[in-house]
C-alpha cells in the first residue's frame, strides 16, 4: 500500500461502522479506498481475536491504530522515510499523538458526545471545534514545548515566584475557584495548589488550548471544557485573560462568576506585580531566571520533576562555532525529544509506560535483561553526545558537543542537576 511521504496524517472513524469523521494532517488526503483498507484490516484482525496496534509499510512508513471507549477509532499514518533504528521512536510519538487527540476531543466536546453517537453528521460538525487544537499537536508549531510527548507540563521558572504565586492564588479566590494558573510563553509560571493536582495530560491539553485561544486575538474568553480524567462528562468553565502579550492567566470554575465580574478583579490583583510579570516575560524560551547560568558546554537540556510532573527545557547557543558544526536550534529540540524516547523506552522507569499497550518488543526484552534499575545512560551520535540521569525525584536529559570527552559526561550531568535543583528548588 502506497502512503504519502511527509507529515503525519490523522484519520478518525466510528469504531463499529467505520464511517469517517474527519482527517487532518497532510494537504493531500489519503484516498477513500486506502482509508477503508486501514479500517478493514483492523476489523478483520478483531474478528480473528487479534488486536492490531501498529504495522510498518514497505516504504518505511508506519500505521498506528487506537480504539477509544469502543466508540471512536483513531489512525495515525506516517509515510516519511526513516532508518529502522528510529521505528521505536516513531511509534512512541504516534501512540502519544493518538492519546492526545482523543484527549482534545473529550476536552472540547465531552466524553458522552463521543461515546453515544446519535447523529454522525452532527458529530462531524461538532468535531470541527477541535481542529485548531488537533492541528497544533500534529504540526508541533510550539517550538520547545515537550509536554505533548512527556505528559509533563512545560514550565518557566520566574525570577520572583513568590509574588506571582500569591497573585495567582488571590485572583483564583476572587473568581471563586481553587484552580488558577499563570501561563507565560505557553509555559506554566505559577499555579494554585489544586491546579497542581490535575492530571498531567489534562494540564498539557489545557496549555495547548490556552495557546490556540490566545492566537485568536481575544483578550479574554469564557470557554467550556471537560477534563478527560477529572470531569469527562460535566463541563467546567475556563476563564482566560491576557495580562500582557505573552502572559495569560486562567481559572477553572463553575457557573459563577461571570466573565465581566472576574475581569473586573484583574487590575486590582495584577497591577502591583506588573514589573514581576515583565521580568518573567524577559526570561523567554530559556525558561530559567537570568541568575541561573548553565555550563557553556550544554547545548540543550530538559529537567523533569517526577513528583509534580512538570518540566523545564531550553536550548542555548554557544558563542564559538567548533568543527564539526553544532546542530541548529530546531535540530537540538528534535534530538532532545528523540533522546528522551530512547532513554525512557530502554532504561528509565516511567510512571506511565509510553508503550503500555504494545506487545513485547526488543526494547522491553533489553530492559528485562538488567538485574537493576538503570539510573544513568549516554549516547554518542554523529551530531552530539547525550546523557540521561534519573533520581527518585528528577530526570535530566542533556545534549552536549562532540568535543566534550565521554568520560566527563557523568560529572557534567551531576553538576548540572545539583546546580539547577539547588538554585531553583524545582
Amino acid at each position: 500500500m502506497m502512503l504519502q511521504e511527509g507529515p503525519v496524517q490523522l484519520l478518525c472513524l466510528t469504531a463499529h461502522s467505520g464511517v469517517p469523521l474527519f482527517t487532518r494532517g497532510s494537504s493531500k488526503q489519503l484516498p477513500f479506498s486506502v482509508i477503508g483498507s486501514l479500517n478493514g484490516v483492523h476489523m478483520f484482525g478483531g474478528g480473528q481475536g487479534v488486536s492490531l496496534l501498529s504495522c510498518d509499510t514497505g516504504g518505511e512508513g508506519k500505521v498506528v491504530w487506537r480504539v477509544f471507549k469502543d466508540s471512536v477509532m483513531l489512525i495515525a499514518v506516517s509515510g516519511g522515510q526513516r532508518t529502522p533504528s528510529s521505528h521505536t521512536e516513531e511509534e512512541v510519538f504516534l501512540q502519544r499523538l493518538l492519546e492526545n487527540v482523543w484527549g482534545c476531543m473529550v476536552l472540547v466536546l465531552g466524553q458522552d458526545e463521543l461515546v453515544t453517537v446519535r447523529n454522525v453528521e452532527r458529530l462531524k460538525r461538532d468535531l470541527r471545534a477541535c481542529f485548531s487544537l488537533i492541528d497544533l499537536l500534529l504540526e508541533e508549531r510550539q517550538q520547545g514545548i515537550m509536554g505533548n510527548l512527556t505528559h509533563c507540563a512545560d514550565s518557566l521558572l520566574p525570577p520572583n515566584p513568590a509574588l506571582l504565586q500569591e497573585a495567582v492564588g488571590g485572583f483564583a479566590q476572587a473568581a471563586e475557584s481553587e484552580f488558577g494558573c499563570l501561563v507565560v510563553h505557553g509555559r506554566i509560571a505559577a499555579v494554585t495548589e489544586k491546579w497542581s493536582h490535575l492530571q498531567p495530560q489534562e494540564v498539557v491539553l489545557l496549555l495547548a488550548l490556552m495557546h490556540t485561544l490566545s492566537k485568536s486575538g481575544s483578550s479574554s474568553c469564557d470557554y467550556p471544557v471537560f477534563l478527560p480524567q477529572g470531569s469527562p462528562t460535566v463541563a467546567l468553565r475556563l476563564l482566560r485573560f491576557q495580562l500582557l502579550p505573552g502572559a495569560d492567566v486562567c481559572v477553572l470554575c463553575g457557573p459563577t462568576p461571570s466573565l465581566h465580574r472576574a475581569e473586573s478583579d484583574l487590575r486590582q490583583v495584577w497591577a502591583p506585580v506588573v514589573d514581576s510579570l515583565r521580568d518573567t516575560l524577559a526570561v523567554g524560551e530559556r525558561c530559567l531566571p537570568p541568575s541561573i547560568a548553565l555550563r557553556q558546554d550544554v547545548l540543550s537540556m530538559m529537567l523533569i520533576n517526577r513528583d509534580t510532573q512538570r518540566s523545564v527545557s531550553c536550548v542555548q547557543a554557544l558563542s564559538n562555532q567548533p568543527e564539526p558544526p553544532l546542530p541548529s536550534r530546531v535540530r537540538c529540540w528534535e534530538l532532545l525529544k528523540l533522546f528522551y524516547i530512547f532513554s525512557t523506552t530502554r532504561y528509565f522507569h516511567q510512571e506511565e509506560n509510553l508503550l503500555e499497550e504494545q506487545t513485547p518488543s526488543s526494547s522491553e526484552d533489553f530492559v528485562q535483561g538488567f538485574s537493576h534499575q538503570p539510573q544513568q545512560c549516554y549516547l554518542v551520535t554523529e551530531e552530539c553526545k547525550c546523557y540521561g540521569l534519573q533520581t527518585a525525584q528528577h530526570q535530566l536529559f542533556l545534549l552536549l558537543p562532540l568535543s566534550v570527552p565521554t568520560f566527563a559526561l557523568h560529572s557534567v550531568a551531576n553538576q548540572t542537576l545539583s546546580h539547577l535543583v539547588t538554585s531553583t528548588g524545582f
